[in-house]
């Protein structure tokens, strides 16, 4: 397990030296980043035709062929909707921002339609909840709701759950609804924890986790090795049709709760703090500058990154170059254009005072 974590520890240095560190670099003073995003959208919309042949020859509303159309560039019809709900948020700030001319911004809309077409027929429910997320987000920074507000609801929220759960969990338990190719159905299906082997297993992992911080609480069983680990810690009431005992069937579906059984508690507290952080910047860097460009890119690369805060509860892809990419250059976008603010209201700032 010791050269297990080292080749984990390695690609994830790699993934940040080269996706958020360099790259951080080529944004400097906010350049050359629509041509950083342009670059991965115009490749994903080849995915997407591309995908979309392959799934026409089994009809689009097979959503088992939905699983494996877009191989060999994404190896889960996860991971692609993933990486699509990314970019939607950008695609939808420059069809609307009059920085851009009306015919770039006619191709954007373009552009939009071919990734929500690859979005719906991804089947990907994670991505689904992620983009509603993501609007309610985008609606609470449009009318500037208070941080303290926002908290308050969070505890009321939180607190009436956890009173309420018991009949919650009721009512989860009664949805049968399965995963089919009716969308709304499909969506439904997020919530049946009784017959659907993929939220069943998804549970299954979760509680492996779990058990597994029990054990380490402190340091973990080690980066990345919970897919060796976790089959022990299997109940056979949690087992599911699809569960595996070998390490070929995926990790902890959680980029929380998989640190946590691999890292200890410091796994989970390191993965929040750095999300907070980065929520943190990109909010002030939009509330700073007054540039519409930069507003709308440090709103894309927020939004894009909120889509995967979320969806990473339920999936987690950043052992993968796939979703790296974009997770560390949005992450670079943001803190380039944040560190570019600062310098601009310092500089403003002491114009005025010699002024």
């Amino acid at each position: 397990m010791p050269l297990v974590s080292l080749k984990f520890l390695l690609t994830r240095i790699w993934f940040i030296v080269g996706f958020y560190l360099l790259t951080a670099k080529l944004f400097e003073s906010g350049k050359n980043i629509e041509k950083y995003i342009w670059l991965y959208i115009m490749s994903l919309m080849l995915v997407i035709f591309y995908s979309t042949y392959r799934h026409l020859g089994y009809g689009l509303w097979d959503k088992q062929a939905a699983h494996f159309v877009m191989d060999p560039f994404y190896n889960d019809h996860t991971a692609y909707g993933a990486a699509i709900a990314m970019y939607l948020p950008f695609l939808f700030g420059f069809s609307f921002t009059k920085v851009y001319s009306p015919w770039v911004r006619w191709f954007v809309r373009i552009s939009l339609g071919i990734l929500m077409m690859g979005l719906i027929l991804s089947y990907a429910r994670a991505a689904w909840l992620s983009m509603f997320a993501v609007l309610i987000v985008w609606i609470i920074m449009r009318l500037k709701i208070r941080f303290k507000n926002l908290f308050i609801t969070f505890i009321i929220s939180a607190s009436l759950i956890l009173v309420f759960q018991h009949p919650i969990l009721m009512y989860l338990e009664r949805n049968n609804t399965e995963s089919s190719a009716n969308l709304a159905d499909h969506l439904s299906s997020m919530s049946n924890i009784s017959s659907d082997a993929s939220n069943l297993e998804r549970l299954n992992r979760w509680s492996c986790a779990i058990r597994m911080f029990e054990d380490k609480p402190i340091f973990g069983y080690g980066p990345g090795t919970y897919m060796f680990q976790y089959a022990p810690y299997q109940l056979t009431k949690d087992r599911t049709i699809i569960s595996t005992n070998s390490a070929n069937g995926g990790n902890a579906h959680s980029e929380y709760l998989g640190p946590m059984a691999e890292s200890g508690i410091l796994g989970p507290v390191s993965v929040l703090i750095l999300f907070v952080l980065v929520i943190y910047s990109g909010i002030h860097a939009y509330s700073r500058t007054n540039d519409k460009r930069l507003k709308t890119l440090v709103m894309g690369a927020l939004l894009g990154l909120i889509t995967y805060y979320i969806h990473g509860t339920m999936n987690n892809f950043l052992d993968t170059d796939k979703l790296s990419v974009p997770f560390w250059g949005f992450t670079a976008i943001i803190v380039a254009i944040d560190i570019h603010t600062q310098k601009v209201s310092q500089a403003e700032a002491l114009a005025e005072k010699q002024s």
